[in-house]
């Protein structure tokens, strides 16, 4: 009786306390900060009571707009916002007993042991780096990005609910592409994108500055620098190609657009890695006898040969390859590796979260390489973590026998585990799938897909105790 007067003594107070907080906006900072505080309330309480809307939003948002930031307290980007207020709806669903447990399996239980040696870096890091930085932010931002590995399994159980997260993953990534796209066909300038983010509150206007200045001949896209953009096109384009094999009307057409879209896109981005791995990909899946993929193969080329002669830039661009150690790039990549010995000597246990890879003023080189830039933030011990985390992911999905034959099912293991062949391939030439914010959630999330796509779909129990139909 106690705990239920407390709890009407609590509702009596919140229309009180609501006045207040809209009161004092409406003083302080004038109708717009009044009209956000009301729409992210609405929104907020809408993710804690469901907290697979929340998961929703972020599938929506983030490919469209990852990087715009947004201010409660601290600023930070509004993906990862709604990333932690998932993270707290799925918490207190749990604590009302509305959240069914999740078994985990292999893939999941090598990432706890993952994020739990991650610890010991991010310590070291704060004591041997001596440079500016939060490392234990900079560690829970890293947390709350992979853990888009536990929540597609939570939150999307049924095939309702993962239509609806494949439908909002290719809804913003075909808004990203009209953006890009749009922006590239009508100013060839990448300059041309930074009034646009600026407007959407994009943080550190001079990196945008400097990025779009060097760049400037090749296309710019909300994820800001070519070789993200690129990153992030290798994930959506398989994905897209095989969900939309199955499905009709509006959703296939927008899965075309990002198929299509999406692999000029990383041509005109000038992103190498990304382009002769997404052609690897398909070379191997027309090996494999997918329906489509030779086609594709075939298609695609065609495609890629009229949009590099009609665009020298990016011509020139896939031309250096040949160069060898005379492309300033390429030349770079050799001196990181000629170099990685002395960064891992000086941070045995790696350098941790404190600042990203290399540190300022240290006389040390980066390294272009997903493996490798493991050991380099978490130590030996965690590169081995990684390297059996993806073991155990490829025993779960990986692709035997006859692939010619495509469901719904079997289509979207084929393209999320495609995606993440390819995401892998090109480790090998970059790191951006290591520990880049917002892009490594999808990269966690594309793999969440390909396990829950190679596992039995689990038996959702209804409140009363029967299983749902």
């Amino acid at each position: 009786m106690s705990q239920l007067r407390t709890t009407f003594a609590m509702a009596n107070w919140l229309p009180v306390l609501a006045g207040l907080l809209f009161g004092g906006l409406m003083l302080l900072a004038g109708p717009p900060a009044l009209i956000m505080g009301v729409v992210g309330l609405m929104v907020a309480v809408a993710v804690l009571a469901r907290p697979e809307r929340g998961f929703l939003l972020f599938c929506l948002i983030a490919p469209f707009v990852p990087w715009t930031t947004v201010t409660i307290g601290i600023r930070m980007t509004v993906s990862e916002a709604l990333l932690a207020l998932t993270w707290v709806g799925v918490v207190l669903q749990r604590l009302m007993g509305r959240m069914p447990p999740v078994e985990h399996g292999p893939t999941e239980r090598a990432m706890l042991r993952l994020m739990a040696w991650s610890i010991v870096p991010l310590v070291a890091g704060q004591l041997m780096v001596h440079e500016e930085g939060n490392g234990p932010v900079n560690w829970l931002r890293w947390l709350l990005n992979i853990s888009t590995l536990f929540l597609v399994p939570l939150l999307t159980p049924t095939p309702a609910l993962r239509q609806r997260m494949m439908d909002c993953l290719v809804i913003g990534f075909s808004a990203m592409l009209a953006l890009s796209l749009g922006v590239f066909i009508k100013s060839h300038d990448a300059r041309a994108m930074i009034p646009v983010l600026s407007s959407l509150h994009y943080a550190h206007p001079e990196a945008l500055l400097d990025i779009f200045t060097a760049m400037a001949d090749r296309m710019a896209s909300p994820w800001v620098h070519p070789n993200s953009t690129g990153g992030a096109l290798l994930l959506a384009v398989p994905l897209a190609m095989f969900y939309g094999i199955t499905q009709k009307g509006w959703r296939r057409a927008l899965c075309l657009f990002v198929a299509l879209g999406g692999s000029a896109g990383i041509v005109f981005s000038g992103s190498r890695g990304a382009l002769l791995c997404l052609a690897a990909l398909v070379i191997w899946l027309a090996y494999r006898r997918v329906p489509l993929a030779g086609r594709a193969l075939v298609i695609g080329a065609l495609l890629s040969a009229t949009m590099l002669v009609a665009y020298p830039p990016a011509r020139e661009r896939l031309m250096s390859l040949t160069q060898g150690s005379q492309d300033a790039s390429t030349s770079v990549r050799f001196d990181e590796y000629r170099n990685f010995h002395r960064a891992v000597e000086r941070y045995p246990l790696g350098m941790g979260f404190k600042i990203e890879t290399p540190a300022t003023g240290s006389g040390l080189f980066g390294i272009s390489n997903l493996w490798l830039n493991y050991w380099y933030k978490l130590g030996l011990p965690g590169m081995l973590l990684f390297m059996a985390l993806t073991r155990a992911w490829w025993r779960e999905v990986r692709l035997t026998g006859d692939l010619s034959r495509m469901d719904g099912s079997m289509a979207l293991r084929v393209g999320s585990v495609g995606a993440m062949l390819a995401a892998l391939l090109t480790g090998f030439i970059d790191h951006y799938f290591s520990f880049t914010q917002v892009l490594i959630s999808f990269f966690w999330l594309t793999m969440a897909i390909s396990l829950q796509a190679s596992r039995p779909l689990p038996q959702v129990i209804a409140p009363g105790g029967q299983p749902k139909a």
